[in-house]
């Protein structure tokens, strides 16, 4: 009989010490949401600076204001226009969509691109067209819409600033002077 309570107590003993040496398991940790985060958090400190230069571009210029008189508004957009063309001489592509920007952005889009989503982007969709940075948005090219899906992932941009597809990459367009501002390639997969 003590034999046997000796024989419970070790093996009772050993189960527990066995128990306590095996790795205990961990929830998986997804960091993505916090590299992610991170990410857009750039891009929107990128995009409040970008906003803070043009404001101060603006000073001086007459308003744009809703108008019959075509030219007057053509005139303040051009002026505005030259204005941030000087202030950003040296930018290049990738300033405010940086590859990690860029990258994130893709994963974002990821999982809301799909065979409607992408109907309706080739629905007013330009396709591709030749520009360099800061240039004009041209005049006779529609301009896609995005996807409400699609917005929803996407940062908030500061007004008349819009995400605009050219076939499956997505630029950065400031309305307000009709300059493209930056472009991520391929940033969907669509089906022809």
């Amino acid at each position: 009989m003590v034999v046997l309570i000796i024989f419970a107590a070790l093996t009772f003993f050993c189960a527990n010490t066995a128990s306590a040496q095996q790795p205990q398991t961990v929830p998986a940790v997804d960091f993505t949401v916090e590299v992610i985060g991170s990410t857009v958090a750039d891009f929107t400190v990128k995009m409040d600076a970008y906003t803070t230069l043009r404001h101060s571009l603006e000073e001086g210029l007459p308003r744009l204001v809703v108008t019959n008189d075509v030219a007057a508004s053509q005139r303040a957009e051009h002026m505005l226009a030259e204005r941030i063309r000087r202030a950003r001489a040296g930018a290049n592509r990738g300033d405010i969509f940086t590859e990690n920007i860029r990258h994130a952005f893709r994963q974002l889009l990821r999982p809301v691109t799909n065979e409607g989503t992408c109907e309706a982007i080739r629905d007013d969709n330009p396709g591709e067209f030749q520009y360099s940075l800061n240039s004009d948005y041209p005049k006779g090219k529609p301009v896609s819409t995005v996807p409400p899906s699609m917005l929803a992932v996407l940062p908030r941009l500061p007004e008349d600033v819009w995400y605009r597809f050219l076939d499956t990459d997505l630029i950065l367009h400031d309305t307000r002077a009709n300059v493209i501002l930056d472009r991520i390639d391929n940033a969907i997969h669509c089906e022809r």
